[in-house]
């Protein structure tokens, strides 16, 4: 398998070179040549194969040409060692939990795989340190932090807006010292994300460091969360396929939902549930794609001006707008319209919703609402403890932390504060 820029300047590389560099040199993000077609027997099959059964066909196709096939099998067999479940809330709505991993975030699959994938590399290139550098409204920082701690061969430096993440995601993201290295960056998550894509195209710090990122961007963060999509249906127990409301910041996870229904995922529609940071919903209403300034928001990790994996999802139809709106709908969530719909969900459900996870909720129920008939799965993507303030004023009650966060919230926070200015990031990393 091959992988282009999407600013198609750029020569094609396989699987292993586009991990490790990121971003194309051109500035554009990786695109798989072509999206594999998964045989119709696969799905039937879905009830009787294990996660990692599931998971190794759904990404052997991408890795195809670097890396042995037990290789790939134990990675993803380790990237999903926890349970992905499927839970009835009503009727007609149920919630994919991607919480139950290491950090307690839908994160954790893609960085997990990835830190594995790359330190598989590292030890094929046995040259040089690779340094990772990535940008974190959230949940993304915890997540790699976790997966790449201690990764032989591997730094990683993270750069979050100070003031602008929950009290437990910082302590995921600064607790961890060794090879993880953490910047609290006076500035907003796009401010972070330019300094991460200016560095990239920086030909100084490209030759002195073997630089990649874990964002999103890279393909070896966004294309293993298809694996959890096939896991929700594997649950799934209708005939007829789910709507999927996906909460929607950066956009590499209804992405890769996208890419996965185009090889051969049952899906009647998708959601890009959105909170106030509404490019998106904009665009398919207008037909006219318009960045904004990232607004603050207590769905934080959503909190993105200019995703940059909506480029991928155009790519998916073809640049095709009409197709694009025909297959994805969009909605621009509120904060009072969030807190209210976690308040309502407890009282009547008895179900706990985190702010990103109340987004994709009501979302998704606006869209049954005007499609009646059709049932629908809202992606959970954090656990509600992580959002103590706003989950604990909607509901009335106190969240007790669950194993994961206890050994990291007695941790001594280390991080270094820096200016959202390039040349003081740059400085840093030369240090490295």
């Amino acid at each position: 398998m091959k992988y282009y820029s999407l600013n198609k300047i750029s020569p094609d590389v396989d699987f292993r070179e586009a991990t490790i560099l990121g971003q194309a040199p051109d500035k554009g993000l990786y695109f798989p040549e072509r999206i594999p077609v998964l045989p119709a027997s696969f799905i039937g099959q879905l009830s009787s194969m294990s996660a990692a059964d599931i998971g190794f066909e759904i990404m052997k196709p991408y890795v195809e040409g670097v890396m042995p096939d037990d290789i790939l099998y134990g990675i993803i067999e380790d990237t999903l060692n926890f349970d992905i479940p499927l839970v009835k809330v009503m009727e007609d709505i149920y919630s994919l939990e991607l919480f139950h991993g290491p950090t307690l975030a839908f994160k954790d699959v893609g960085a997990r795989f990835m830190s594995r994938c790359l330190g598989y590399f590292s030890r094929e290139e046995k040259k040089t340190r690779i340094t990772v550098l990535v940008a974190t409204s959230g949940d993304t920082g915890g997540a790699v932090a976790d997966g790449f701690y201690g990764v032989d061969g591997v730094d990683v430096v993270i750069l979050y807006p100070s003031g602008k993440v929950s009290p437990v995601q910082e302590k995921q993201l600064t607790t961890y010292g060794g090879n993880i290295h953490t910047l609290e960056v006076k500035g907003d998550f796009d401010g972070c994300q330019r300094i991460v894509k200016q560095a990239f195209t920086d030909p100084e710090l490209r030759a002195k460091l073997f630089l990649t990122s874990a964002n999103s961007i890279n393909v070896a963060r966004w294309l293993p969360q298809q694996m959890y999509y096939f896991l929700a249906l594997k649950q799934w127990v209708f005939e007829e396929p789910p709507v999927y409301s996906v909460p929607s910041g950066n956009f590499g996870n209804i992405c890769a939902g996208i890419l996965a229904w185009k090889s051969g995922l049952p899906a009647d529609h998708f959601i890009a549930a959105c909170n106030a940071n509404d490019v998106v919903p904009g665009f398919l209403t207008s037909g006219n794609y318009q960045p904004k300034t990232a607004i603050a928001t207590i769905s934080n990790a959503m909190d993105v001006g200019d995703p940059s994996n909506f480029g991928r999802v155009m790519q998916i139809f073809g640049q095709s707008f009409p197709l694009v709106s025909e297959s994805l709908s969009s909605y621009s969530i509120s904060d009072e319209q969030t807190k209210e719909t976690i308040s309502r969900v407890f009282q009547e459900h008895d179900y706990l919703l985190d702010p990103h996870g109340a987004v994709g909720f009501i979302s998704l129920e606006k869209y049954l609402a005007e499609n009646p008939g059709k049932k629908g799965i809202a992606l959970e993507t954090a656990h509600p403890v992580k959002f103590p303030e706003s989950v604990e004023k909607a509901t009335g009650i106190s969240i007790k932390y669950p194993f994961q966060v206890e050994k990291v919230m007695s941790r001594e926070k280390r991080s270094t504060v820096v200016s959202s200015d390039y040349q003081a990031i740059k400085d840093f990393l030369l240090k490295l």
